[in-house]
């Protein structure tokens, strides 16, 4: 019984949630809009999916 406590507890201690990973998703859908807004689409994309890589690696670099 004392074993089955222990594998629990070790395995709630490993869980590590890393979601900088959002970034990427969520600027590229707000570039999306402001391309659609300014009639720049592309631009928009490009510009969303940047960022979102940009603000995913400082992000890591802050976490550690």
């Amino acid at each position: 019984m004392n074993s089955m406590k222990k594998v629990i507890k070790t395995k709630k201690r490993r869980v590590h949630t890393d979601r900088t990973g959002l970034f990427v998703p969520a600027c590229l859908f707000l570039g999306m809009g402001i391309g659609f807004l300014t009639n720049q689409l592309v631009a928009g994309l490009f510009i969303g999916l940047g960022s979102g890589f940009l603000l995913m690696a400082i992000s890591k670099t802050w976490m550690k």
